[in-house]
């Protein structure tokens, strides 16, 4: 938990950042450009695509040098040719410092949320703030922390702590610091021991482990311990702190319900798990504190990415709100993704538009257009699937895997990989073969194969 004062509001910030993993494209690291910007032909993870890498490699220099704002990008392509993995090497080579949150155009149909809300909430997850205090901290090694004890004064044996003298030391001394319970509550649950290095607030009491003191580094041959220097300087000292959170955390922090700490309110919003929507007028006050700390300079603004992937899933209504987001001050940079071509407009009286998208909105859009794979291509695609999936295959059987990627899809050859490994397995060996991967194809069909048994078996299913 961390703890953000906005003007007189105290709010705990619980960080919402969505996770994100891409099955087949989570070995990528990057677009795999040179110093010029152009496309290694295979590098970091990548295997063609050029053309649509250079461009991407544009739009992150155009993101980093804060050019994109109001602007959206398109990314289209058949299914299989890299449109997601495109976002995820632009996501990487901003950095981890920069949101990315990646959602799919289904998301925004709810019964408890209503479709622009959806979209804005992600919008909001989006735009990062990073937040630059003066704090007066103590900071060192912990060389003493000893609870002092009293008896209960509710009756009975026990007793309780009424307080904590903790001693910290750095290079330049030692200081003993006596300190109230509930900060050595916050000491345990951070499992601090002597020898740590921590940081402690001294406003707001929060206590930080930073590792431990490496001077114990060679207590172990072995140990997944983090081991850090002892801290310069004095124990107590003003330290800038920098705290990153997105808009979406302060809108989650305000909105939420503070009830109380008695038996009846706890079982109240436990009862309430429904999602609540946020309201404009919540949002209109965070971005008016969220500018004055621009401009005292106190915070800074992160445009990070939206990424929404099949965006033709989105409809007409959808689309008008993105149309006015893209406009807003606090906009997101928008990277889209489809593998339609010309089809209906969702929502719309049957309004024909290329990718299913509106033709004022994809005026607004820089287009990147991904081509598919040549047969060589995908030979060194699967090559590098099996390298990172450590799967054995002789070159006779990644070639006839590669026949497999042009008669179906490439998708569909990538996933045969691990059932004809587990097939070799069976076999007593350790490598794949033609005959596994024959095997392998007898047992599961690929989509071809099922439409056209649909076709000539069409009177044994169930069609309405």
């Amino acid at each position: 938990m961390r703890l953000f004062v906005l003007n007189s509001l105290s709010l705990s910030v619980f960080h919402t950042t969505r996770t994100h993993s891409f099955a087949l494209s989570h070995h990528l690291q990057g677009l795999g450009l040179n110093e010029k910007g152009a496309a290694v032909a295979q590098a970091a993870g990548w295997v063609g695509q050029e053309s649509a890498r250079e461009a991407s490699g544009v739009v992150v220099d155009m993101i980093k040098e804060k050019k994109m704002a109001g602007r959206a990008l398109l990314l289209t392509g058949a299914p299989g040719t890299g449109k997601t993995a495109l976002a995820l090497g632009i996501a990487q080579e901003l950095g981890t410092k920069v949101p990315f949150c990646p959602m799919v155009g289904s998301e925004v149909y709810s019964q408890e949320v209503k479709k622009t809300e959806v979209l804005m909430e992600n919008f909001r997850r989006a735009i990062g703030l990073r937040i630059k205090e003066n704090k007066e901290v103590y900071e060192g090694e912990i060389v003493e922390m000893t609870p002092e004890e009293t008896e209960s004064t509710s009756g009975g044996y026990g007793k309780v702590i009424t307080s904590v003298v903790v001693g910290l030391k750095t290079v330049k001394g030692t200081k003993q610091l006596k300190l109230d319970p509930s900060i050595y509550d916050a000491m345990q649950k951070e499992k601090v021991k002597l020898g740590d290095v921590i940081y402690l607030e001294a406003n707001s009491g929060s206590v930080k482990r930073v590792g431990r003191c490496d001077a114990y580094a060679s207590e172990f041959d072995l140990e997944a311990e983090e081991y850090v220097p002892l801290p310069k300087g004095d124990v107590h000292k003003r330290k800038e702190i920098v705290q990153d959170v997105t808009l979406h955390d302060l809108d989650a922090a305000n909105a939420r319900p503070q009830g109380g700490s008695d038996i009846i309110s706890m079982m109240s919003q436990i009862m309430k798990p429904k999602k609540t929507e946020i309201t404009e007028k919540l949002r209109r006050e965070i971005n008016n504190v969220v500018n004055r700390y621009i401009d005292s300079g106190i915070a800074e603004l992160v445009p990070g990415v939206l990424f929404i992937d099949e965006v033709h899933m989105l409809d007409q209504e959808c689309f008008t709100f993105l149309n006015k987001a893209l406009e807003s001050q606090l906009a997101p940079i928008v990277i889209f993704a489809t593998n339609r071509g010309v089809c209906p407009v969702k929502g719309s009286d049957g309004m024909v538009a290329p990718h299913g998208i509106p033709v004022d909105l994809l005026d607004r859009l820089l287009i990147v257009r991904t081509i598919p794979y040549t047969s060589e291509e995908n030979v060194r695609i699967l090559a590098v699937r099996a390298d990172v999936e450590e799967i054995e295959m002789d070159e006779a059987s990644l070639a006839r895997l590669g026949e497999v990627g042009d008669e179906t899809t490439l998708r569909h050859a990538a996933q045969l990989m691990t059932p004809s490994a587990v097939i070799a397995q069976q076999s007593g060996r350790e490598e794949i073969s033609i005959a596994d991967l024959e095997e392998c194809q007898r047992l599961f069909l690929d989509p071809k194969k099922s439409a056209k048994l649909l076709q000539e078996q069409a009177d044994k299913f169930i069609t309405y």
